[in-house]
């Protein structure tokens, strides 16, 4: 397996793909621990979805795919934070039009497009292993602005995640905030949509940081516990389809779904374990 493990790195596809993981799951180790704690994880799927316009509109007036999802997954994303804020629709409503529109612009601008239309099923389902040396750059120059955002308002995003009253009485901007927060957001959906497409982007934006929050509290630890099990997620994965000959992204996701699955079972194991322990203490005294 060594050996063959050797020579599968031999290729340049697959160093691209392994960096692709490393890099995606720092991002969504940082910002899926803040979808987590402020319980916007359907955001966003809504973003992922609507990114799809942006990647049909790029095909047909033939410029980057990646460059057309970037710009529509931003105007989605601050269009639902704003639209949140200072109406009174139901978020989920407003995450379901704008996922529907979305979706709708691309299929229409790739049926507009004429002559050979490369396949978009990747942007749908992934494809780590036709990730180029460019849209790598790309990753990485995403996750510096994510890592600069945190970094410069990371106690103001800590206030409007916990206690966004508290905030606006100490003057933070809190929609201000919230949609820097949103637009982060969509930074990182775009990124994941390299590894494991649209449909699927929910779950590697989440899953670790959830399986974080369960054994960890303080956020910084979690963000970091977060990324480093991406990085696990993603290359367990991505050798597994190898070996197996299976779609990638769906294999990382099984992949964290199952560590997840796990994760709950130890909770709930390490929570009956210690429920014994206090009630007989109780009865001792």
């Amino acid at each position: 397996m060594i050996e063959t493990i050797g020579q599968a790195l031999q290729f340049d596809f697959m160093r691209h793909a392994l960096l692709a993981g490393v890099l995606v799951s720092i991002a969504c180790g940082i910002i899926g621990t803040f979808v987590v704690v402020n319980r916007i994880v359907f955001i966003s799927g809504g973003i992922a979805h609507a990114a799809y316009g942006g990647i049909g509109l790029a095909y047909f007036f033939g410029v980057n795919p990646v460059l057309g999802a970037i710009a529509f997954a931003l105007a989605a994303a601050l269009g639902m934070g704003w639209v949140e804020r200072k109406t009174q629709q139901r978020a989920d409503t407003i995450i379901g039009v704008m996922w529907a529109i979305g979706m709708a612009v691309g299929i229409i601008a790739i049926d507009l497009t004429q002559g050979y239309k490369a396949d978009l099923m990747s942007y749908l389902f992934g494809s780590i292993l036709t990730v180029p040396r460019q849209e790598l750059i790309i990753m990485l120059i995403l996750n510096l602005m994510i890592g600069a955002m945190v970094f410069l308002f990371y106690k103001e995003l800590l206030a409007i995640s916990f206690d966004p009253v508290f905030a606006t009485t100490r003057n933070i901007p809190v929609d201000a905030l919230y949609l820097t927060l949103v637009a982060a957001i969509a930074l990182t959906v775009v990124m994941v949509m390299q590894v494991v497409g649209l449909i699927m982007v929910i779950a590697l934006l989440t899953i670790p940081a959830a399986i974080a929050g369960q054994f960890v509290q303080d956020i910084k630890q979690m963000m970091f516990l977060a990324s480093l099990l991406g990085m696990a997620f993603t290359t367990t994965g991505l050798w597994l389809s190898y070996f197996f000959n299976l779609t990638s992204g769906a294999t990382i996701i099984l992949v964290a779904g199952a560590a997840y699955l796990l994760s709950l079972l130890l909770k709930q194991n390490r929570k009956t374990i210690k429920t014994p322990k206090c009630r007989t203490a109780k009865r001792s005294s």
